[in-house]
């Protein structure tokens, strides 16, 4: 998949969400309004803060798309991955939010009396919102983008709190109205979950953390077929947004010459874009094969 092709379906998956957003926004907001439920109304609210989250993520993925240059050697990809941490930060304060509500609805022990429109609009919004996570999942694992995989999360978030938005005012419209509160306290939790989810992947790569081992594994394979190469002495890789950054030290024959071994090296690069579209770069070091050497860092 060519490097435009990557980020014209991310635009895509986003300018759908935001769509989406406004419209189950207004018609949340209305509902809880003119159907008596501040349960929904709350959940609208929830929804217009959910335009921060995908504004981050529109302007993450503008600025990630962007070529290396002097002052980014490697790349604007790792703005994903902010946009991630933001987002994430996004669903747990959401979370919190909720349960401070139910806490409190509950201490109180004053329920609302919900109109049909307010059960209505919690229905729609769960329906919505599941299709949104699974249509935004999709192409962000395909993409392996931290920042769709962030507002996929989000999206799920939502169909959860809609979820117990649902089954408490459907509860509170039949006179149970405790109910409301108990579910929205049961979905935080659920909520909690998720943010820390997201949280942890998108630091885990911004802290260079490694790529899944059959990755590594399948990189390395592909570079030992190549003719010359005696061995993959190491290999390291790092994520930045959608691209794979990858280090590999590869043994060959000492008597070799410079031009060869850098032919080499230049065919197993080319073998791992070919095998692998979401591989930005391959930094490739030699090493004399069977003869002792000292691998230098301060690492």
């Amino acid at each position: 998949m060519r490097r435009r092709e990557r980020f014209a379906g991310a635009d895509r998956v986003i300018r759908v969400g935001f769509i989406a957003n406004a419209v189950l926004m207004v018609l949340k907001l209305a509902a809880g309004h003119f159907g008596g439920s501040e349960a929904v109304f709350a959940d609208g609210v929830e929804s217009a803060c959910d335009f921060i989250a995908i504004a981050f993520t529109m302007v993450a993925l503008r600025i990630g798309r962007q070529r290396l240059d002097g002052r980014h050697p490697y790349g604007h990809g790792r703005a994903e991955n902010i946009s991630a941490i933001l987002v994430a930060i996004i669903i747990f304060l959401g979370g919190v939010g909720i349960l401070i509500r139910s806490v409190v609805t509950i201490a109180a022990g004053t329920y609302p009396e919900p109109e049909p429109i307010a059960v209505l609009a919690a229905a729609v919004t769960i329906g919505a919102k599941e299709f949104l996570y699974r249509f935004t999942v999709r192409t962000g694992s395909r993409l392996e983008s931290p920042a769709l995989l962030a507002v996929a999360q989000d999206h799920r978030k939502d169909a959860l709190t809609s979820v117990a938005t649902l089954v408490g005012v459907t509860g509170a419209f039949f006179g149970v109205g405790i109910l409301d509160p108990a579910a929205a306290v049961l979905s935080s939790l659920w909520i909690f979950r998720i943010g820390y989810q997201t949280f942890r992947s998108a630091a885990h790569d911004l802290m260079d953390g490694r790529p899944p081992e059959m990755l590594i594994s399948s990189i390395s394979e592909i570079a030992e077929q190549v003719d010359g190469v005696k061995h993959v002495h190491e290999i390291k890789a790092r994520r930045s947004g959608q691209y794979v950054i990858v280090d590999l030290k590869l043994d060959m024959d000492p008597d070799m010459t410079v031009k060869r071994s850098h032919d080499i090296a230049t065919r197993v690069k080319r073998n791992i874009f070919r095998k692998f579209q979401n591989v930005g770069d391959v930094m490739i070091h030699i090493n004399p094969h069977e003869e002792q050497h000292e691998d230098l860092t301060r690492l």
